[in-house]
């Protein structure tokens, strides 16, 4: 008989883990990326689907590269933006100083450096194809960006932010 087991992945959560963070809503509103194989049971995957979806879910399907991709882009990749832009600073002489005077913007952007290190360390080797991939193209862009600042190229400058501005408010609300 083909295989029950029906791979997924909820879109979910906090910075916080274990069973003590979950909440009777966690689920609401949020997406499931359930990536069945070939030989998954059908009916298996009809019943998974149905339950999520009980729980309040938007359910989708992706193929596991894919799904691979899209996470190493829009949550792996930042979590490493997170934790790298964290360590950095408290590795400085005056890390004490600049986390005194860290605001909101710094506060809401490294949030989701306070995950589990250990399931953030398992995830980047695991993934580490696809999550090589985005840190490539973030570090070209990065360097563009940077030159763009030591060239005084303030069109660029303007051009990319107005870029993000557009995507962020068109696709995040």
């Amino acid at each position: 008989p083909p295989p029950l087991f029906v791979p997924g992945h909820p879109i979910a959560g906090t910075e916080q883990s274990g069973v003590e963070a979950a909440f009777a809503e966690l689920y609401q509103d949020r997406r499931v990326i359930l990536t069945p194989l070939p030989e998954t049971d059908r009916d298996a995957l009809s019943r998974i689907r149905t339950m999520w979806e009980q729980c309040g879910a938007e359910v989708v399907e992706m193929e596991v590269a894919h799904h691979d991709e899209v996470l190493a882009a829009t949550s792996h990749l930042p979590h490493m933006l997170a934790y790298t832009l964290v360590d950095s600073l408290a590795r400085m002489e005056e890390s004490e100083e600049m986390f005194r005077f860290a605001a909101g913007g710094f506060r809401d952007f490294t949030r989701i450096a306070s995950s589990d290190p250990q399931m953030w360390h398992d995830i980047c080797l695991a993934n580490r194809d696809a999550l090589l991939v985005m840190l490539e193209r973030f570090s070209a862009d990065l360097t563009r960006l940077k030159d763009a600042i030591r060239e005084g190229d303030g069109e660029h400058l303007k051009q990319t932010f107005l870029r993000a501005k557009r995507a962020r408010d068109r696709f995040c609300g």
